[in-house]
């Protein structure tokens, strides 16, 4: 049985250090997102399809009974495998259950993000920066100091056009992924942090349901809460392990 962590945007595994720290289990593995802090395999071309697909392969390598758990792009990475895949887990967790909904609305940033020109401009400036004030401007999101440095150190050319082919890929990602995200047959856990400005709680909620998933707030948490509060996420996630029989 192996726990698979999967990261979001702008990070690499090193965001799941202190949750990890935080487990009880052992058997944990953080992967690492092509064009994150690692170049692209030849013809990746950072499509929000191309990453499920990489993703699925990851856990058919890996094999046996596979706990997922995905944060941010990871966990929308999450809905969609589960929707297409759902017999190559044995439970799955997501932060971004609201990738999966009709409802679902991009943030401002992401909206930036895929304007041509406009994110272009946001990230080289935002990589041209020496890594102190990269590091600060990344705390203005949330992201708690002393993990900030570590992030904005890994941000390079190679994770800015990732990122950019990533949300240009999926401007209608709520009408091309919503209809299979529900009657998920493998158990599943939607976790909504309170003070996430990026995901909406009531959509995450409403995709909960539709999936069939269980729901575990977090209150006071924000989009970052395994930096935030690592106890009590590794505290959710095991007590959804512990609940899972398959």
């Amino acid at each position: 049985m192996t726990a698979v962590l999967v990261h979001g945007v702008p990070e690499t595994p090193a965001l799941w250090d202190p949750l990890r720290s935080a487990l009880r289990r052992q058997d944990v593995r953080a992967l690492r997102l092509p064009g994150f802090g690692c170049p692209l395999p030849d013809g990746f071309t950072a499509t929000m399809d191309e990453y499920v697909t990489w993703l699925a392969g990851e856990l058919e390598a890996l094999g046996g009974d596979i706990d997922l758990v995905g944060h941010d792009w990871g966990g929308g990475f999450v809905v969609r495998l589960v929707s297409l895949r759902p017999a190559l887990v044995r439970s799955w967790v997501t932060d971004a259950a609201g990738l999966g909904h009709p409802d679902f609305r991009w943030h401002d940033l992401a909206r930036l993000w895929q304007t041509p020109g406009a994110g272009e401009q946001f990230l080289e400036q935002m990589i041209s920066l020496p890594v102190e004030e990269r590091a600060g401007a990344l705390g203005g999101y949330g992201i708690p100091a002393e993990h900030a440095l570590t992030m904005a150190s890994a941000m390079d050319q190679v994770m800015a056009d990732s990122i950019l082919a990533l949300y240009r890929s999926a401007v209608n990602i709520a009408e091309e992924w919503s209809p299979a995200f529900t009657d998920i047959p493998a158990p599943g856990l939607v976790l909504i942090p309170s003070g996430d400005p990026f995901l909406s709680a009531e959509v995450s909620r409403a995709a909960a349901t539709r999936a069939g998933a269980a729901v575990a707030p977090l209150p006071e948490l924000g989009h970052w809460w395994m930096l935030q509060d690592p106890a009590t996420g590794a505290a959710k996630l095991e007590e959804f392990w512990s609940s899972v029989t398959k």
